[in-house]
């Protein structure tokens, strides 16, 4: 896309597989100099290995110290930090009505603890190279999609709200942030992957009834959207929830 994002530095959580793999892979074409993360070093590895020049962090950034040391080990590696995507998240967890305590705890620290404490981790980093933040969010923090656990559509809201209270004092010290929030995406092993298996046509009268465009997403479409907000062209967006569903929400 002609970005002007070479030679960048970009770390991105939860990046092993799936949305954050294909994110790294983006970047990584768009010429940044990438690090990965996850919490399986097996997957890790394997992934980073296919992407020259790219290395692997193994790290729980839901864990306050461990999003220090991944951090930390992409600057004793790359030297800088110049942009920081936040992708670590997860949308299972129990039907409506049947929270716990320990589930609440569970899918906040996944999808939004796992942002709040990368960017603390890496906000020093940047700083110094005037940065970008990108958080990957979900519709379900927008409006209340039917069957969505309320524990993750509260996270994904939270998150929502972080995003844009803190653009400000970020913007002060010359970093943007923006999150991006995808609708119904289609990868393996995502949950639409599970639904196409396990019924076509209940699929296709959701998206005919549901999404304007009546498709799936990509990984490759929340990608291309990531990398947009984390170069210059979009050096004017900070402080925003980018809406990615094939126009279904409805505000």
């Amino acid at each position: 896309m002609q970005l002007d994002l070479s030679e960048k530095v970009a770390l991105v959580t939860g990046s092993s597989k799936g949305i954050g793999w294909v994110i790294a892979q983006t970047l990584h074409a768009e010429g940044c100099r990438v690090a990965l993360n996850a919490r399986n070093s097996l997957d890790l590895a394997a992934a980073s290995a296919q992407l020259t020049g790219a290395i692997g962090v193994t790290g729980d950034v839901t864990r306050p110290a461990e999003a220090r040391q991944v951090v930390n080990e992409v600057l004793s590696t790359f030297g800088r930090l110049d942009i920081l995507v936040c992708n670590v998240g997860g949308g299972r967890s129990v039907s409506p009505g049947n929270e716990t305590a320990e589930e609440w705890q569970r899918v906040f620290a996944l999808n939004l603890w796992s942002a709040t404490n990368s960017v603390e981790a890496a906000l020093d980093a940047l700083t110094i190279s005037k940065g970008v933040i990108v958080c990957v969010s979900s519709i379900c923090g927008l409006e209340v999609i039917p069957g969505a656990p309320i524990t993750y559509s509260s996270a994904k809201a939270a998150l929502h709200a972080y995003v844009r209270g803190i653009a400000r004092p970020l913007g002060k010290q010359g970093v943007r942030i923006n999150a991006v929030a995808p609708g119904n995406i289609l990868f393996d092993g995502s949950v639409w992957s599970r639904k196409l298996t396990e019924d076509v046509p209940a699929v296709q009268t959701m998206l005919a009834k549901d999404v304007a465009l009546g498709i799936l997403g990509t990984p490759v479409d929340v990608a291309n959207l990531v990398a947009y907000l984390a170069s210059p062209r979009s050096s004017f967006a900070s402080g925003s929830v980018w809406t990615l569903d094939g126009g279904q929400v409805h505000g």
